[in-house]
């Protein structure tokens, strides 16, 4: 007797319809949440891949001001928004360039962890629904297996061990099914986290790379543009004081 999945799945006791569809969900919740992840990771790397270069030049150029409104129209990219919140920064003191020291330089390196520890939540939000899936999938199948042997050898003990070798073979095959739906809902899940959870490493480093390129920049040219012995006298005091010590008397 062959049956395809329509017909086994309304064979099913209530049970193993209850682990299918709550299976169901889960795959459409993962696949949802994927769609949306590689959706909001392409469109940033989209807008970064027009940004990078034109920052980069208002850079070498030593155009701040143009590299600030560049920042500020990015909304969507991971590396716009980062430099963006430090030269946001850097803004109000390009009114006074001369007074910038080495304080404002570690004011921009804080701003610049907090947006990044905000960006990196940001691109993780939603690996939480693959994870849960990759790893509970298989957990939830293995369950509605579990009941449907039990359920097929209790019908063949109250049955006093007449039943046909068919209705045996029914009977495991509607057990097994549910562990099979779930590997075909958890592998793709666990894939996909893996995948997207690499890609978010890489836009990581992407970020921290910039960034540090960016305090780099700030100390050296604009540093030597609007009196770097500022930057040099602050940072040898404060090596000075640092090393010297109390002396005792």
């Amino acid at each position: 007797m062959s049956l395809s999945l329509y017909d086994l799945f309304m064979t099913m006791g209530p049970f193993a319809k209850f682990i299918v569809i709550v299976l169901a969900v889960m795959s459409v919740f993962s696949w949802t949440s994927a769609f949306q992840k590689w959706w909001y990771l392409s469109r940033s790397q989209k807008e970064t891949t027009k940004f990078a270069p034109e920052f980069s030049r208002f850079l070498k150029e030593e155009q701040l001001d143009g590299a600030i409104k560049l920042a500020e129209k990015q909304k969507r990219s991971h590396v716009a928004r980062v430099v963006g919140e430090a030269l946001a920064e850097v803004k109000p003191l390009l009114r006074d360039r001369a007074t910038i020291t080495a304080a404002d330089i570690n004011s921009v390196e804080r701003a610049v962890e907090r947006e990044m520890l905000i960006v990196a939540a940001e691109l993780k939000r939603g690996l939480g629904i693959l994870a849960t899936t990759g790893a509970t999938a298989p957990f939830v199948g293995l369950l509605g297996t579990v009941m449907g042997i039990v359920n097929a050898f209790t019908g063949m003990a109250a049955s006093g061990g007449g039943g046909s070798l068919a209705s045996v073979s029914a009977g495991i095959a509607e057990a097994l099914i549910t562990t099979a739906f779930g590997l075909i809902v958890a592998i793709p899940a666990v894939w996909l986290y893996n995948y997207f959870t690499t890609k978010i490493d890489f836009l990581s480093v992407e970020m921290t790379y910039t960034s540090k390129e960016l305090i780099d920049y700030l100390i050296k040219s604009v540093g030597s543009e609007f009196g770097r012995s500022i930057f040099t006298k602050e940072f040898q005091t404060q090596k000075a004081s640092q090393s010297s010590g109390p002396v005792s008397h």
